[in-house]
């Protein structure tokens, strides 16, 4: 498997992204009450450290986000970070440390594990699939099957994984789907009343599920075929008749032990929505223990 490097250019999320969903998740938690467990038995001036660890190897996205929980909680606590998001980690190794009230801590560290699990999870899943598609000039991407309201979060994990993003929303390109095709009467009106509609800087994308579709799409001048739940023989075969005249997209059911022979049959890009619905969370936890002069270095 070629190794898929940590993205050169890897923006960081702008807080503005994140802080309402870190706030609504907090406030989820925590209820009418409070942390019943915490407030009952932890002192509010006993002051701890933590560490954030990696129980197991991945690539790591969401660090921000995983401060923000702390942050927003409660201004006293301090979170250094000790890895970048885009890179990848060896189990054990130690991702951030946090030092404030312990009671605090506490009780802000599941809302912060579970969306930095949930990206880590995404971006290392993103980073195995680019890695297996890459010998054969493929590119991976996500698309809408994302977490609601996440979707800036769960895009920013792919590109941290090293793979790239699909559209974001309907209002940022238009995609023809098999539904649309239908109301619309076929492939040409839809295709038709899309270009007039649409402006000169929103590409146009078909989903096709036979070679004839391939065909007549190519002779409208779309800019990308959405190859849909084709086996092996027909994507090759749509590969080769769109070569130089339209992207192709190979789209349906793609897992990561698929990728590959996906891949080889020669379509520009693969679209996984097991990437952001079904990928794996990134085992990591917070060690926690009673402040010493010494722990904060």
């Amino acid at each position: 498997m070629v190794a898929v490097r940590s993205p050169a250019t890897l923006a960081p999320l702008q807080p503005l992204l994140y802080e309402d969903l870190v706030r609504a998740a907090l406030r989820e938690d925590l209820g009418r009450a409070g942390d019943l467990t915490s407030d009952a038995i932890i002192p509010d001036d006993l002051r701890a450290t933590a560490r954030l660890v990696a129980r197991q190897e991945g690539r790591i996205a969401g660090l921000d986000v995983f401060a923000a929980a702390f942050r927003l909680l409660d201004g006293r606590l301090d979170v250094r970070l000790r890895h970048r998001d885009g890179l990848d980690a060896a189990a054990g190794t130690v991702l951030a440390e946090v030092r404030g009230p312990a009671r605090s801590m506490l009780s802000a560290e599941r809302v912060a594990l579970n969306f930095l699990g949930r990206m880590c999870g995404i971006a290392g899943a993103a980073r195995d699939m680019a890695a297996a598609a890459a010998p054969f000039g493929a590119r991976i991407v996500c698309t809408r099957k994302t977490t609601p309201l996440l979707r800036a979060l769960e895009k920013y994990a792919v590109r941290a994984g090293g793979a790239q993003n699909h559209r974001f929303g309907l209002d940022d390109a238009i995609l023809i789907k098999d539904n649309h095709r239908h109301v619309a009467g076929g492939v040409a009106p839809a295709v038709a009343r899309a270009r007039a509609y649409a402006g000169h800087l929103v590409r146009i994308e078909v989903e096709v599920e036979t070679l004839d579709q391939v065909e007549e799409a190519l002779a409208l001048g779309v800019d990308v075929l959405l190859l849909d739940n084709m086996d092996l023989d027909t994507l090759r075969r749509a590969a080769a008749l769109a070569k130089g005249r339209a992207l192709t997209e190979a789209s349906g059911g793609i897992r990561p032990d698929t990728v590959a022979t996906v891949a080889a049959t020669g379509v520009d890009l693969i679209s996984a929505g097991w990437l952001t619905h079904s990928a794996p969370v990134l085992d990591v936890a917070l060690d926690i223990a009673i402040d010493s002069p010494e722990a904060w270095v």
